[in-house]
């Protein structure tokens, strides 16, 4: 009997929740907006993109930099790289920076932070208390 009460119990709790509570995936990156200006191409959500990732804004643009193998500069909240490139190469490779300095290699969770001690940079998690070294550019 106290079973089936408590079930109904967690039935009702379940049912009040709202809708956005029920996703599993809390983590979204917004998608870069690109336009391509001459021979140069902008993303205008830059500071967005780093902010939801909780990262600098240099560390990013470094890293998309050299993955792209041009030269690149934050002016205000864009970014501005030398060269045509497409949204999606870019979308790309914030992927991979996401998969190599956001999220925790030991519970995937987006929780990170890079401290730096001494000369080594670290990664550690707030979700899980995980401290993984990592490579900085």
């Amino acid at each position: 009997m106290a079973e089936t009460s408590y079930e109904k119990l967690l039935d009702r709790a379940h049912n009040q929740l709202p809708p956005g509570t029920l996703k599993s995936d809390r983590f979204e990156i917004p998608r870069p907006t690109c336009s391509v200006v001459g021979n140069r191409t902008l993303v205008t959500n830059f500071k967005e993109i780093c902010d939801r990732l909780r990262r600098d804004q240099t560390h990013l643009l470094r890293f998309l930099a050299r993955e792209m193998a041009t030269a690149g500069a934050v002016e205000g909240a864009r970014a501005v790289f030398q060269g045509k490139f497409g949204s999606t190469i870019i979308e790309r490779l914030i992927e991979r920076y996401v998969q190599e300095f956001v999220r925790c290699p030991v519970c995937s969770q987006p929780d990170t932070k890079i401290v730096r001690e001494d000369r080594i940079h670290f990664m550690i998690c707030e979700a899980c208390g995980a401290k993984s070294p990592i490579r900085i550019m």
